[in-house]
This record gives structure tokens, C-alpha cells and sequence, in this order.
């Protein structure tokens, strides 16, 4: 499945009013002629239960059921049954029956009822694994039982989190929601976005790195973006503290960066240097299901998403490999995100999962604790006067006061990576920098399976075939295969020792470079793709690199 329509089917569900599988989808857009507003209203209209109704009244009751498997002949036919004249003209036809043909009877076999009654035999001897019903994660220890993220609840000073969510509700009127090209269409995502980066780039205080570095995204070059404001610096500082102990935790994966972040930040293990912000005005807005664009974060990426606002639930879902595809089905996992909630996505969580913010059939009103800071009253306060608005806490309005808001603020910190800089990413044929995908489906593997020569499948070794072999045959038994480390303990700084408990399934994650030029120029790129090369491109330092580091195998 391409991306393009990974992002039309993301479009599609974030418009349903009920979730419904990539297939139904699918078939809709299919019947929509990709059009995706036509396609959601086709499946939320399947969804209502008057027309459910009405199609089961068409032919309904057992004569129905038993006279499906009449043929159109007989279907055009009176219901009357034929008379003996009928029946004696049809036997005594001019041409005589051959000597070897036996007499014609005119009486239906007798049927058992039950084999009328019965299901249907399947038609593929193949049967699909059922689909697996929603979870919601409701507590910390649930979530890192079943993904790799990690909960945190209360995660700033409360006074701290009052103030940056008026501060960045008070931006988001200026916010733009991104515009994009899809199948020769100009399609806009349904909530505002905006991203902020530091003064540093968290590794050498190089104030300029910004002004000097293009950035690119969606398949055009960005404009300098706005420095973190006071209250959202308190806040990374706070958070990088989170995910750093975090992470002093847990065993890290090869490519994950080492370099480090200069003197006097020798104890963290994770900084943020940018932030992309959301605003998700009511129950409506949403976002559909993606990952994380990697080409400036590169492998195995940390992002901390830090929920401000009204509570709205977090999805995520598991890519299954496509040699896993008859052997185990994805389920949609649910994170309700209270107001100051932190979920850190360690690595391999876009390397493996894509993640959404459904619309809601209904939603809580949140009530700030604390009145705005003084800098946004009296600027709030002089433009109510002058403009006569009304008191709100919605981005379309000001305030004043601490009225109830339907907006849910989203800031994702993310460390954008000095082995990942503008000038080392490649360019495709249309001159635009490419973007870095993970391989979620297993294309890379397959394809190096199927070209490598057997004279180099031989020289794996017989311990190699033997764990594949194992692993295989783990597959077919329905259970998971784990990686090498998976339940030792690790220690962390203090000392304590944990086990973690999400089982990384193991495979060897790959990434490529692919065009993204037609997401801007009018829809149209180019076929540019290759393998990314981490050594061969110059990258690192990683964790694999650093000489006596434990990392997942």
C-alpha cells in the first residue's frame, strides 16, 4: 500500500463517525473515486442503524433465505408449480431419448433443511485471524505492558501548566492547518499546527543553527520558526529530566544517538531542541493515522507529547509486517490524555506503530485551575475592549476569565539529531531533499531475500538457519518472538532494578530515502529511492558504536 494511501485512508477515518477496518475503507474510497469527504459520508451513512433496517426488510424471512439459490429462469417464473400437461409435454418430446440417457424426473431431490440453513463454506481455504477488538490503556502500567510509550501524569507544576496552556491557546489563533497534495487534490488537515525551536541546538550552543540550516516539510522549505516561549522552555526542562531517567532505564536501540550534549549537560541522555504544536478545537478536530517524519530525527526517535487542555484519547495501532499478515492481526490500542499528561514514544514506536487522534462522539470541557498570567490579561483584556468580543478561552476569542475551554494544545519535543542536518540529507531527482521512511511492511527484507545469491544465503552459517528456522516455527504457533534481552533487568541510576515489560517483537528495522516532492508540486515527484546506508552515509555516534553499551540486539 502506498503512502498516498495510507494518508487517504487517514483522512477517511478521521471523519467516521465509527472506526471501521483498511478494507471497508478501501472499498469506499474505491466507490467514491477517491474522493475521501464522499467516501466518509458513504460509511458513516452504512453505519446508521435506520438503513441497516431497511436492508435486511429486502427479501428478509426464511423464504428469502431458502429461495436465494433459485436461478434467474426460474425467478422470472409464475410461483405456481407447473401442471401434469407441463410436464407430460415436456417428457414426450418428437426428438426420442438416446438409449444411454435415463428417463427424465420431473420430483427436486429432498434437501436437508439444516444444509439449507447452514453457512456458506468459505471460498479460500485461507482464514484470516479475526480482528481484535479495541483496548483501552487506562493506568501506566497497562500502556508499558502493550506498547513502547510510557504515561506520566501531573508531569509540570500545576501553575506551570495553567500558564503554558494559555500561552499557546493565545498563539494558536495564528496557527495554519497544513495543505498538502493527495491525488491531484489540495487537501488540509483538520486541526492548526505550528513548530518552535530553541535558541541551541542542545548540543554545542550554536544560537545560529536555525538561520544557517534549511529545513524542509511536506515538500517545501520552512520558515524560520518561533523560539520557544518562557513558559515552554520551563516546561522541556522539566520534561527532558522525565525522559532522560526514563531512558537510564531501559535497554536502548543501536542507531540511537550517543554524541551526547556538551558540557554541563554530561547527565541527560535526551534533549529537545524543536516542538511541533497542536491545536484540536472541539470534538471534531482530529488527525488521522501516521508516523512521525524521521529524515531530521533519524532512527529510533524519542518524542515527548505533553497534553494540555480538554482530555481526548490518543490511538495507536501496530503495522504488521506483511510475512505476518496470515499469522497475527493489529489492534488499536486507547490512551485517554488527561490535562498536564506526558506520553513519551520511545524508540521503535514509529518504527512500528502509527498513531491518530480520533474525532469523539462527545467531550469534557476543561476547567483551568488558575486565571491567565498577567502579560495575557492585560493584552486579552485591551483587545476585548477595543474589539468588544466576548470572554472565552477559545483560540478565536480572548479572556479573561477561567471559563471552560473545548481545545485540547498538543506540543511534541523532539531532538532533531546534528548527524541529521539539512546538508547531509539527499536529495532526489526533483532537487528536493528526500524523506527517511522505516521499513513498518518488511519490503527491504523480503527483496534482499529474494536478490541475495544462495552462494551468500549458505554462508550465514548453520546456527543462523537454525534460529530463523526456530523463529519460523515460533510464528506458526502463535508465539511471540522475543528479542535476546527481553525480560533481564536492567539497572538504572539510582540503582533500583526493573524488567521491562513491553516485548519488542524481534526484526531488524531498515529505513530508506524516498521523493516527497509531490506532496507541494501539484501532486507530481519523482521515483527516487534508496536503501539508507547509516554507516556508509557518515552517521552516528550511535549507541552500537559506543564501546561496552547494552543495546537490543
Amino acid at each position: 500500500m502506498s503512502e498516498d494511501t495510507d494518508v487517504l485512508i487517514a483522512l477517511v477515518s478521521s471523519q467516521l463517525n465509527r472506526q471501521s477496518d483498511v478494507d471497508t475503507i478501501l472499498d469506499a474510497l474505491v466507490q467514491s473515486n477517491g474522493d475521501p469527504q464522499a467516501a466518509a459520508s458513504l460509511l458513516n451513512e452504512q453505519a446508521n442503524p435506520k438503513s441497516k433496517k431497511r436492508k435486511r426488510a429486502v427479501g428478509g424471512g426464511l423464504h428469502g433465505w431458502l429461495d436465494k439459490d433459485k436461478s434467474p429462469k426460474v425467478a422470472k417464473k409464475d410461483d405456481a408449480l407447473p401442471s401434469r400437461s407441463t410436464v407430460t409435454d415436456v417428457s414426450s418430446s418428437t426428438k426420442p431419448p438416446s438409449k444411454s440417457s435415463k428417463p427424465a424426473s420431473t420430483a427436486k431431490p429432498v434437501v436437508d433443511l439444516m444444509s439449507v440453513l447452514r453457512q456458506p463454506e468459505p471460498t479460500s481455504p485461507k482464514k484470516k485471524k479475526p480482528q481484535i477488538s479495541p483496548l483501552t490503556l487506562s493506568s501506566p502500567a497497562m500502556i508499558a505492558e502493550h506498547i513502547p510509550c510510557t504515561l506520566h501524569t501531573s508531569v509540570l507544576p500545576p501553575k506551570l501548566a495553567s500558564d503554558l496552556f494559555y500561552t499557546m491557546l493565545t498563539k494558536s489563533k495564528n496557527w495554519q492547518r497544513n495543505k498538502w497534495w493527495l491525488f491531484d487534490k489540495v487537501v488540509e488537515s483538520p486541526h492548526r499546527t505550528s513548530f518552535f525551536a530553541r535558541k541551541t541546538d542542545g548540543v554545542n550552543n550554536d544560537e545560529s543553527w536555525q538561520e544557517v540550516a534549511q529545513y524542509w516539510y511536506n515538500g517545501r522549505p520552512t520558515a524560520p520558526p518561533e523560539t520557544f516561549p518562557p513558559e515552554m522552555e520551563a516546561a522541556c526542562s522539566i520534561i527532558e529530566r522525565v525522559v532522560s531517567d526514563q531512558l537510564c532505564t531501559r535497554k536502548r536501540f543501536p542507531l540511537e544517538w550517543a554524541g551526547g550534549f556538551g558540557v554541563g549537560n554530561e547527565d541527560l541522555v535526551w534533549r529537545a531542541n524543536v516542538a511541533a504544536s497542536n491545536c484540536y478545537e472541539g470534538r471534531n478536530e482530529s488527525v488521522g493515522w501516521h508516523s512521525d517524519q524521521m529524515q531530521y530525527l533519524g532512527p529510533y526517535c524519542t518524542i515527548a507529547s505533553l497534553s494540555l487542555g480538554t482530555r481526548r484519547n490518543f490511538s495507536l495501532r501496530e503495522v504488521i509486517p506483511t510475512q505476518e499478515a496470515e499469522t497475527r492481526r493489529a489492534q488499536t490500542f486507547n490512551i485517554p490524555l488527561p490535562h498536564n499528561s506526558l506520553v513519551i514514544m520511545h524508540g521503535s514506536c514509529q518504527e512500528r506503530f502509527k498513531h491518530s487522534i480520533p474525532p469523539q462522539t462527545s467531550m469534557d470541557l476543561y476547567r483551568p485551575a488558575y486565571p491567565p498570567p498577567p502579560s495575557l490579561q492585560s493584552s486579552n483584556s485591551s483587545s476585548a475592549s477595543n474589539t468588544g468580543a466576548s470572554t472565552s478561552t477559545s483560540p478565536n476569542s480572548t479572556s479573561t476569565t477561567t471559563e471552560p475551554s473545548n481545545c485540547r494544545i498538543n506540543i511534541t519535543f523532539r531532538f532533531y539529531r546534528p548527524d541529521f542536518k539539512p546538508d547531509t540529507i539527499p536529495k532526489c531527482k526533483c532537487g528536493i531533499p528526500m524523506i527517511l521512511r522505516p521499513d513498518m511492511k518488511g519490503t527491504i527484507k523480503r527483496f534482499e531475500e529474494q536478490e541475495q545469491p544462495q552462494s551468500e544465503q549458505k554462508g550465514k552459517g548453520k546456527d543462523k538457519v537454525k534460529e530463523l528456522a526456530k523463529d519460523e516455527e515460533d510464528k506458526e504457533l502463535g508465539k511471540p518472538v522475543e528479542d535476546k534481552v527481553q525480560g533481564e533487568e536492567v539497572e538504572d541510576r539510582k540503582g533500583e532494578r526493573e524488567t521491562p515489560a513491553y516485548t519488542y517483537v524481534k526484526r531488524t528495522d531498515k529505513y530508506w530515502w524516498t521523493c516527497y516532492a509531490g506532496a507541494q508540486n501539484d501532486g507530481k515527484g519523482c521515483t527516487t529511492w534508496k536503501v539508507m546506508d547509516f554507516d556508509g552515509e557518515g552517521r552516528g555516534p550511535a549507541v552500537c558504536q559506543v564501546e561496552g553499551a547494552k543495546c537490543i540486539e
